[in-house]
């Protein structure tokens, strides 16, 4: 297969690349908690009496604090040159999926902590929640779906590649 210039390639949007990433993450994270929690036989929130929502809350708190962190890191960059009329993308480092992982981990343990708080959970039972979550195989599940699905992201965005085609695809085209 070859991929032959000026033929419908170019990087995918910020935009696109976004959804994607934030949507394989969502599922990363429950697939991945899921997983751990069957494998170790406990359950992902142990202390009993909080229910669901500590678990939703941080979730949400980390899928935002996923989107944003990626959007800062694949939005378009603009170099000194835009200035001269010569507009060249700067590709995005892949530093900011280090630094979405790190935002996403906070988010999540800070949401349990808020989720559990608001259920009525005294203050001791809430810090216990988050304080297991950041200290056990859980807390990984969250930073390993940040960072797989924060790089695939920025990836999308760097990659320079135009759709694969077959050689007798290009026949009539010469």
């Amino acid at each position: 297969m070859t991929a032959r210039p000026g033929q419908g390639g170019g990087t995918v949007r910020p935009l696109t690349a976004l959804a994607f990433a934030t949507a394989t993450f969502v599922a990363l994270l429950i697939f991945g908690l899921g997983m751990v929690s069957l494998a170790l036989g406990e359950d992902v929130i142990a202390t009993s009496g909080l229910g669901q929502a500590p678990g939703i809350v941080a979730t949400v708190f980390a899928t935002i604090a996923f989107a944003i962190g990626l959007w800062l890191a694949v939005r378009s960059h603009r170099s000194a040159a835009a200035s001269e009329g010569d507009s060249p993308r700067l590709s995005p480092s892949y530093w900011g999926a280090a630094w979405t992982t790190a935002a996403c981990f906070l988010a999540y343990v800070g949401g349990l902590f808020v989720g559990a708080v608001t259920t009525g959970a005294d203050l001791a039972a809430a810090a216990a929640a988050a304080g297991r979550i950041a200290t056990t195989w859980f807390g990984v599940v969250v930073a390993a779906a940040a960072l797989v699905s924060a790089w695939g992201g920025i990836a999308l965005v760097r990659t320079r590649a135009s759709r694969p085609r077959w050689p007798w695809e290009d026949e009539f085209d010469e």
